[in-house]
């Protein structure tokens, strides 16, 4: 889901503040995000087929995180929960989810802001607290309230809705799909946190 978040991603699930990375980026141009299925993993390296199709060897930094992502439901958003959102404008105005992160209480305020984010071509992501949540016959409506300013965002039912969960090094499997907030380093891309699909649910951001 980070203006300061994914570079920040520290998904020890033991220390979840830390966890609030995962939504949350600096924008700097070297920075960058992989999404993709794992071909291997050993010891610092991660061997990645991205969702373009290319393979990449990405790098793991010493003292790299890494954590996953659990099934949540629409109706688990309550206001003064804090979430990441990623989101497309839609024709009738306002936004539409593509995506929700329930973060866990620790977190709140982790990445606070609304910035472009790469999931899809013009989509943004919104790392905020919800104001208000109203249910209506095609999904919910969030208020979310963020740096003094209000956003409202449309969640369709079907829209990925989960929230952070452990991980291991047992998960990092073959097919296994990945979320990696990478930097641009001379060797190549360089990860200092992993986010991992297991049983099942994958990384929607």
């Amino acid at each position: 889901m980070f203006r300061n978040i994914l570079p920040a991603l520290v998904l020890g699930l033991s220390t979840l503040s830390a966890a609030a990375s995962v939504h949350a980026e600096d924008q700097k141009a070297e920075q960058f995000h992989i999404r993709g299925s794992i071909v291997t993993f050993s010891g610092s390296a991660l061997k990645v087929k991205t969702r373009e199709g290319e393979t990449v060897d990405v790098t793991l930094a010493d003292g790299w995180k890494l954590a996953s992502v659990a099934n949540a439901a629409v109706t688990d958003i309550k206001p003064g929960d804090f979430v990441g959102i990623a989101s497309l404008p839609s024709e009738g105005g306002g936004d539409g989810a593509l995506e929700v992160l329930i973060f866990p209480p620790a977190m709140k305020g982790a990445g606070e802001g609304s910035y472009g984010w790469d999931l899809k071509p013009n989509s943004s992501m919104t790392n905020a607290t919800v104001a208000d949540a109203v249910k209506g016959v095609d999904g919910r409506t969030v208020t979310v309230s963020y740096h003094g300013k209000e956003k409202k965002i449309s969640i369709p039912d079907g829209t990925p809705v989960v929230t952070i969960a452990p991980a291991t090094k047992d998960d990092l499997v073959p097919g296994a799909v990945v979320f990696i907030p990478a930097e641009k380093a001379a060797s190549g891309p360089l990860a200092h946190q992993v986010l991992v699909g297991k049983n099942g649910v994958v990384p929607p951001m």
